[in-house]
């Protein structure tokens, strides 16, 4: 499905986060808000919460955390009075980890105890990518990134284990490289990519039918390049089954108040304390 990020390229990220809570925009918010960090979303209940932080930390380039909510839904860190109930354009819920509905507000759903976790976008070095001359495809196209569960298995947590997520851009092999020497210098948002080149190589039976997102064209001369997902959450909960999670619906932000250009200092200097 196409659709315009054309108004909401050069806006702020608080006034989208109120455009998205009056439901004005409801689709994919890579390209929007140029310079500003987008994040991944998972709401998990606190029996569950301590399992996944652990899962985040053993498998930390498809899920670099930016924050933890707890208490409240507002965000203090990545956007001060943001509510990760409301801001996000779509949301998934998946109950026994099974995704049974798809909402733009799941403000009903937060409990007492509920934990949130804003993960690392790669939307975030696109930018980079975009900057360098290399041409994002699913943002030429206007429609949102592809993304594939791979062969590749992430490291098991409690209940969370499952495949690594990934997302996928074509570029010819020139731009491939520039792209990997960028991307791994921002391990904070997936770092470098883990394959390029033949997806089958990574369990990817055919690359025009992605799991989530949509098919981009890949053209003569071009390789398609993976990069860790933050979607790959998503497949950890489907294994784990815990009787609720709320997370982002795929390529669907939150979007941040901090810039993309400072958010890997600011992520070292809060590991540092």
């Amino acid at each position: 499905m196409a659709f315009d990020i054309t108004p909401y390229i050069h806006e702020t990220p608080a006034r989208v986060r109120e455009l998205i809570r009056q439901g004005v925009i409801d689709f994919p918010t890579a390209g929007m808000c140029a310079g500003y960090a987008q994040a991944n979303l998972a709401i998990l209940p606190p029996e569950y919460a301590a399992d996944f932080e652990e899962y985040t930390k053993k498998n930390p380039f498809p899920c670099p955390v930016l924050e933890i909510v707890r208490g409240t839904p507002e965000t203090h860190a990545m956007g001060e009075g943001a509510s990760i109930v409301t801001d996000i354009p779509r949301y998934r819920v998946y109950e026994n980890g099974v995704f049974t509905k798809e909402l733009t507000d799941v403000s009903e759903y937060w409990k007492e105890g509920y934990v949130g976790f804003l993960i690392g976008c790669s939307f975030s070095f696109e930018e980079a990518l975009i900057a360098a001359g290399i041409e994002v495809r699913h943002i030429a196209q206007g429609c949102n990134v592809p993304m594939y569960k791979t062969s590749i298995a992430t490291e098991k947590a409690g209940p969370f284990e499952g495949p690594m997520v990934c997302s996928m851009r074509p570029m010819t092999p020139e731009n491939a490289e520039i792209a990997r020497q960028i991307t791994a210098a921002m391990p904070n948002v997936h770092g470098a990519p883990v394959h390029m080149g033949d997806p089958a190589a990574i369990g990817v039976a055919d690359v025009m039918k992605p799991d989530y997102g949509d098919p981009v064209e890949i053209r003569e001369g071009e390789i398609p390049v993976f990069w860790p997902c933050g979607v790959t959450p998503q497949a950890a909960v489907e294994n784990a089954r815990p009787p609720i999670v709320i997370t982002h619906a795929p390529g669907h932000m939150f979007i941040t108040d901090v810039l993309n250009s400072e958010l890997n200092d600011y992520l070292e200097a809060r590991k540092q304390g």
